[in-house]
């Protein structure tokens, strides 16, 4: 299974590589993030580490919350995400130590995890790439999502592409270059786009595929 860090996006920026070619990246700041619980096997049924980022007052965590944090000696976070890892790795992680990007190394092949950007209610055009219809004037079809199926079953089938709420599904993008780590200032440079917006919560992980 994949390890990883929580992370925020910052924003797109460039850089050039050493052979001069200009490449576009996305700027993480990746932790530092702290172990809060391991889970293991035998007590929840799968292995996993669950790791906390952001700061939080106090006073905005529940009771619930705060004995957790309080059981493993940290202070309230923001963010708790949970990374499925085996029970070899898991001997690697301790409550309450720091996890930073010095888990990745350049050049290494990652995959992003986010909350795409909301679009709010949007037409089939926009939201499913249709064609549109003809735009002459006897045309009843503009932008309408054309037909529905045939007319012997009385009903719309589930699936049917048709207008609605664009956006804000949860993204993971595979298989992204990781150009640059800068553990000073806890960043990762990241090749290309990533889902979300600038300031939102991201998951990176070592890639599961492996390019030949």
């Amino acid at each position: 299974m994949a390890q990883g860090i929580l992370g925020k996006k910052i924003g797109m920026t460039q850089v050039f590589n050493d052979a001069g070619r200009l490449i576009p990246v996305t700027v993480v700041e990746a932790g530092p993030c702290m172990v809060v619980q391991i889970k293991t096997e035998e007590k929840e049924g799968y292995t996993a580490v669950q790791l906390g980022f952001g700061e939080k007052k106090e006073k905005r965590t529940n009771k619930p919350l705060q004995g957790h944090f309080a059981k493993a000696g940290v202070k309230p976070l923001r963010y708790l995400r949970e990374f499925r890892i085996t029970p070899e790795e898991a001997d690697q992680y301790k409550v309450g130590e720091t996890v930073d990007v010095s888990l990745f190394k350049e050049g290494e092949l990652v995959d992003v995890t986010g909350r795409a950007k909301g679009k709010g209610f949007a037409g089939a055009i926009k939201r499913h790439n249709f064609h549109r219809g003809p735009m002459a004037h006897g045309s009843m079809y503009h932008r309408r999502p054309g037909s529905l199926g045939a007319t012997g079953v009385g009903r719309v089938f589930k699936g049917r592409k048709l207008p609605g709420r664009m956006g804000g599904q949860r993204v993971t993008v595979q298989g992204l270059e990781i150009i640059k780590v800068d553990p000073e200032r806890n960043l990762l440079l990241i090749k290309g786009a990533i889902p979300g917006r600038n300031g939102a919560l991201v998951q990176v992980k070592k890639s599961v595929k492996v390019r030949n």
